[in-house]
């Protein structure tokens, strides 16, 4: 990966405490997967951050890469790496996101 991608996702993840990288953005997500994922965060009413991967093709793979995850959207809380619209979901359902979400409240 590039040292310089690398780089700036590590410095994204670590300087909020919410993070997804997503295809669009919070005003106009441009996939199916990525306006779940912020429909559900908005939700539990957690701050987030977002960066699309659409407008940065080095950040798309370079986030691929740093997660060894081959999907978009990436979830990272509290510097975490928790997964992509099926796990976050499931994570909802099961009530454990929101006391993620709310740890980093």
């Amino acid at each position: 990966m590039n040292p310089e991608v690398q780089k700036k996702i590590t410095e994204d993840v670590k300087s909020h405490k919410i993070i997804m990288y997503i295809k669009g953005n919070k005003g106009m997500p441009m996939c199916g997967f990525s306006k779940r994922v912020m429909d559900i965060f908005e939700d539990l009413g957690a701050n987030f951050e977002t960066r699309d991967v659409l407008s940065d093709p080095e950040i798309r793979e370079g986030v691929k890469e740093f997660t060894q995850w081959p999907t978009i959207p990436q979830i990272f809380i509290n510097g975490e790496f928790i997964g992509g619209c099926d796990i976050v979901t499931d994570l909802y359902t099961s009530g454990e996101l929101k006391k993620m979400v709310d740890a980093v409240k």
